[in-house]
């Protein structure tokens, strides 16, 4: 396959990347660097069945695929909002110029969704029949109703123009190559940790989230796309855990003098996270295998690493 991953430079996408290589298709990898890093594909430039193109899925592009996966998006909070219209353009526009495209080329196209789409949910764990409670006027609407919008694209196109599509709604994602600034509360706690600084609990703490790790997230995708379901699927650990549960467990890995410092809880965070996995489980047999305390360790090895940090 001749396959278009969008923010294929980015933490999710280039761990995709790598996997589909590992597979012997031929890749092209699509990314503007907002928050992809070159870094992250470095070891595939010079591969001849790896293609680099530094370019916004905002701006119509061209070109010949089998499959498209759209991750285009910066996806932590301090990215996503540092230019707000911009981010829910990423999410609008991008979609329409990979749905434009996977139509003329009659390529399969998979949108990378989020769990956000459910908002802070009154209905716990989250199915993929919830239609969500999201504020539509908050600070974190450019992220959250431009993916809702972007999956109401995807399934206008799939109805109207017949255009074979995935969609997957990721739930927090976490693992090596994770940006140290990316603001994300496992990247947060680990950097803090290691640095010898306090560690931000917003709220209480007794916000609850799940955590997938990286490579089980992949192979959802993975598994999903080669799949015949056109429906929005959770992907997700269904693992859930409080954020003081989390810090902890970053604190006994890495040690030092870190302690908990807690912060007012920004406006419409979500008060509970946790997916519900029977339809992954029923249609691609999938579950999640990695544990946290075994994830996070690799995450803090990566994370030593980046900071130069023994």
């Amino acid at each position: 396959m001749r396959t278009l991953v969008t923010g294929g430079a980015g933490f999710l996408g280039s761990h995709l990347i790598d996997r589909l290589i590992e597979q012997g298709h031929d890749v092209v990898c699509l990314d503007n660097y907002f928050t992809g890093r070159k870094a992250n594909i470095a070891h595939h430039l010079g591969n001849p069945n790896f293609e680099l193109m530094r370019h916004d899925v905002t701006e119509p592009f061209r070109l010949e695929v089998d499959h498209i996966y759209n991750l285009a998006c910066p996806a932590s909070p301090p990215h996503y909002q540092y230019n707000a219209i911009k981010t829910i353009k990423t999410s609008v526009m991008g979609a329409i110029n990979c749905l434009g495209l996977a139509k003329r080329v009659k390529a399969r196209i998979f949108q990378a969704s989020t769990s956000e789409v459910y908002g802070d949910p009154k209905i716990h764990p989250q199915p993929e029949s919830y239609w969500g409670h999201v504020n539509p006027i908050g600070i974190r609407s450019c992220y959250d109703e431009g993916k809702r919008c972007a999956e109401t694209l995807f399934m206008d196109y799939h109805r109207q123009n017949d255009v074979d599509i995935r969609i997957v709604r990721i739930f927090n994602t976490y693992g090596p190559r994770m940006n140290p600034e990316d603001g994300r509360v496992v990247s947060n706690f680990i950097v803090q940790a290691l640095k010898g600084e306090d560690i931000t609990i917003y709220g209480d703490g007794q916000q609850t989230r799940s955590f997938c790790f990286v490579s089980d997230l992949v192979e959802g995708f993975l598994r999903l796309m080669e799949s015949d379901y056109t429906l929005p699927m959770n992907i997700g650990n269904p693992g859930e855990f409080t954020m003081l549960e989390l810090a902890e467990e970053v604190l006994k890995q890495v040690g030092g003098p870190s302690k908990l410092s807690f912060q007012p809880l920004p406006s419409d965070d979500p008060q509970q996270r946790k997916p519900d996995i029977t339809i992954a489980q029923r249609e691609l047999g999938w579950e999640p295998k990695v544990p946290l305390a075994e994830g996070l360790g690799m995450t803090i090895e990566h994370f030593r690493k980046e900071l130069g940090i023994a």
